[in-house]
């Protein structure tokens, strides 16, 4: 065993695959050392989807907002109804909410969005940040911010 130790370290810079350990090291790919999961175009790709539905989804948030503001100042003093006619309140009040809650899942997407971002710069990106096992390409292409695989996010077996 130590014979091999010592014609592994004799063969750091000179063989392949003690080289894609080292540059995958220096691109802090993964913390195990190994090579990297993508190559730069398929980052670059996934870096420019996730921009243009950051972009999407935080007009979306700011439109639900005006709107719920909007509906605020449009609103009556005394206009909220509590009697078993008006329920729990106005169309308008229940309009607000909802516009409120939709701003609130679209800025929470943008965040998710951003955190996938930081993952592409510091090397982690495709990986579950439950589990540390890879994600499907074909879920990082239809969602490209995904942070889990799809067993840990519906609470299977990564949770256990």
């Amino acid at each position: 065993m130590a014979k091999a130790d010592g014609a592994q370290a004799g063969k750091t810079t000179n063989t392949e695959p003690s080289g894609a350990k080292t540059s995958a090291k220096k691109s802090g790919a993964r913390a195990s050392g190994a090579k990297p999961r993508f190559d730069a175009k398929f980052l670059d790709d996934m870096r420019r989807k996730l921009l243009k539905e950051r972009a999407k989804y935080l007009h979306s948030a700011e439109e639900y907002q005006a709107e719920a503001e909007s509906l605020l100042a449009t609103r009556e003093p005394g206009d909220v109804q509590f009697d078993e006619e008006g329920g729990e309140g106005t169309t308008v009040a229940v309009e607000r909410e909802r516009d409120l809650a939709l701003s609130s899942q679209a800025r929470h997407t943008v965040s998710q969005i951003d955190a996938a971002l930081e993952r592409i710069d510091n090397g982690t990106y495709g990986y579950c940040i439950t589990s540390g096992a890879p994600i499907p390409i074909a879920r990082l292409r239809a969602i490209p911010w995904a942070a889990e695989r799809v067993e840990v996010k519906a609470g299977g077996l990564g949770r256990r």
